[in-house]
């Protein structure tokens, strides 16, 4: 497997096409539940894609900025790829004024200092991916690791441990922590107290005290 193309892929990508492009493309695809962005091309490059109408539609709720500040905070190298913007054109989806799509970009290139990327379709996307890994290989880059950048300070080590939980991202698990107020507190909390955070409905505090309860085997 040495020198082959390694890329971690999201979960929620398993379906779209762009995981068995990548796999046409030569690569090594995992699926993972990945907490920020939905490809990870090495351990600082990572990849956060959105489908022309998803773009418009995050931008009208909000999560496109969000999104886009927790991979600036996780990785060195993020990357915003948009597809299908060839074929439909940001500017005729939904009622959106242009020029906010517009401004929105320049504050994804210019304030957030994240590169965009155009593909046409899912090969066009999982060539892309291909090229951004190859790229970080040929610059001696570590391959992917399912969390990003080391932890240097106490407050990303806990954040680290706290998005190992199965379904907690970034976000969730910075509420936790606000929430509980130290990693052992989250450890030791009940399913009940678990689901006093907004998005741990009951699923997601069993898997959580699945994992933390369960012998190892």
């Amino acid at each position: 497997m040495e020198g082959k193309i390694r890329i971690f892929a999201d979960v929620r990508e398993k379906h779209s096409g762009v995981v068995k492009a990548l796999y046409d493309e030569g690569a090594l695809v995992e699926l993972k539940a990945l907490p920020v962005g939905d490809f990870l091309c090495s351990s600082r490059a990572a990849v956060e894609l959105k489908r022309s109408s998803d773009f418009v539609n995050s931008i009208i709720d909000g999560r496109l900025l969000r999104q886009l500040k927790e991979m600036k905070e996780s990785f060195e190298r993020p990357v915003l790829m948009i597809e299908g913007a060839d074929e439909q054109d940001l500017y005729s989806i939904r009622n959106v004024h242009p020029n906010a799509i517009r401004g929105m970009l320049a504050a994804i290139a210019v304030s957030y200092g994240i590169p965009i990327l155009h593909s046409r379709n899912q090969r066009d996307t999982a060539g892309l991916i291909v090229a951004i890994a190859k790229r970080e290989m040929e610059n001696n880059v570590p391959q992917p690791a399912m969390h990003s950048k080391k932890p240097a300070t106490l407050k990303e080590q806990q954040e680290y441990v706290i998005t190992s939980l199965p379904g907690i991202e970034l976000k969730l698990a910075r509420a936790l922590l606000e929430k509980f107020g130290s990693v052992a507190e989250i450890i030791n909390a009940s399913e009940e107290q678990l689901q006093k955070v907004e998005l741990i409905g009951p699923k997601k505090a069993a898997d959580i005290k699945k994992v933390v309860d369960s012998a190892h085997r």
